[in-house]
């Protein structure tokens, strides 16, 4: 069977939810974003809990291998308390849930004590579920081991007769190779670039700088290909990925062939002056854009950001000034489009963004919608 993966990116909005389906049919979801006013058929966000549900149902399949929340912001959480199956108590289960057969999350989510204004239901669920998995012992992988997380934890090993090494298997460094996946046998690798101890020994949490962030490299027909997930990060955070990623002579994991650009299009994923037509980028951010490689991708997981007037006032993301930096730079390397999952193939009624990845390169499928049934635009595979 030839080799192909897809990664597909949802529109809910100002929100994230991306699934990558491997070629061996393993699937990893990154994010969940179900808005409720979705459920009406007039409204342009997705039905996210339906489409998926059919998507596994096809697949016969009541699970997802891997589900991956980079942080515990409503719009990266929304609705996945009554959507998943949650094993630390028995009332969510059943009643056709779907399962996490692994659960991936930042040190930040077990160890956060949010104010009033975060401390969401979802969010306390969220907690208590990652940490009731991480005192199993199973099911879970944890991002960064800071200090205070392992405080909480050792005694609690302890009260079970458990030596506090016990969970040492499950907790992920930056700068490594996540286990459970690798590129002989999965055709995937997926390299955690973040988050670092530090952004979770601060004595206040901030979820954006504790995000998780990924370079996924595929393989398909003996080429490879390198996807940056990125959660919520600014402009600080990502040039200290950079930085760390070249001191320790991994450039190769900032090139990419397909960003998903952090916060929804913010001009503070670039710099801290949004710029009155157009941002520029602080000197690691044009760095790691021009380390995108010829006919590659950007993604926006946002709402429409149009080239309109009252677009350059807005304070809030999108921002189209972010917007037309990414193009300039995704120009200057030879790449092909910024896409924005609520305007294809139009923003009143958009549809999922799909890539396939096979050994003739990674293509994004077009909707039908634009008038030629499945169109494909093509990038050539990169021989390993």
């Amino acid at each position: 069977m030839a080799e192909k993966h897809s990664i597909t990116f949802y529109p809910v909005g100002n929100g994230d939810t991306t699934q990558i389906v491997l070629s061996g049919g393993k699937r990893v979801l990154f994010d969940f974003c179900h808005r409720e006013k979705a459920e009406d058929p007039d409204t342009p966000e997705i039905d996210l809990k339906t489409k998926l549900k059919e998507d596994l149902k096809k697949a016969d399949r009541d699970y997802f291998d891997v589900v991956a929340f980079t942080h515990a912001d409503n719009d990266h959480i929304q609705g996945s308390t009554e959507f998943f199956e949650l094993q630390h108590a028995k009332k969510y289960h059943g009643e056709g849930r779907i399962k996490i057969k692994e659960l991936w999350v930042p040190a930040a989510m077990l160890l956060e004590e949010a104010d009033n204004d975060h401390q969401t239901e979802e969010f306390v669920l969220l907690r208590q579920e990652a940490r009731y998995r991480l005192l199993e012992g199973k099911d879970i992988l944890v991002f960064s081991r800071p200090i205070a997380l392992t405080d909480w934890l050792h005694p609690l090993l302890k009260a079970r007769g458990e030596a506090a090494d016990a969970r040492d298997h499950l907790f992920i460094d930056a700068g490594t190779i996540v286990p459970g996946f690798t590129l002989e046998d999965d055709l995937v690798e997926f390299f955690c670039h973040s988050p670092f101890i530090q952004h979770c020994d601060d004595e206040d949490i901030i979820r954006n700088r504790a995000a998780l962030v990924f370079n996924v490299r595929l393989k398909a027909g003996g080429q490879y290909f390198d996807y940056l997930e990125v959660g919520d990060a600014d402009w600080e955070d990502m040039e200290e990925i950079v930085k760390i990623t070249k001191y320790h002579g991994n450039e190769n994991r900032l090139a990419w062939d397909l960003y998903n650009i952090p916060h929804h299009c913010s001009y503070k994923a670039l710099s801290d002056e949004k710029g009155e037509t157009e941002t520029e980028p602080k000197p690691l951010i044009k760095e790691l854009l021009g380390m995108g490689r010829k006919n590659s991708y950007i993604v926006s997981c946002s709402k429409p950001v149009p080239d309109s007037k009252d677009m350059y006032k807005e304070i809030q993301p999108p921002h189209i000034q972010a917007r037309k930096a990414y193009k300039r730079y995704l120009d200057e390397v030879g790449g092909r489009k910024v896409l924005v999952t609520m305007e294809e193939p139009n923003a009143n009624k958009p549809e999922p963004i799909e890539f396939e990845i096979t050994s003739s390169g990674m293509s994004w499928t077009r909707s039908a919608a634009i008038g030629s049934s499945a169109a494909i635009i093509s990038s050539p595979p990169r021989a390993g």
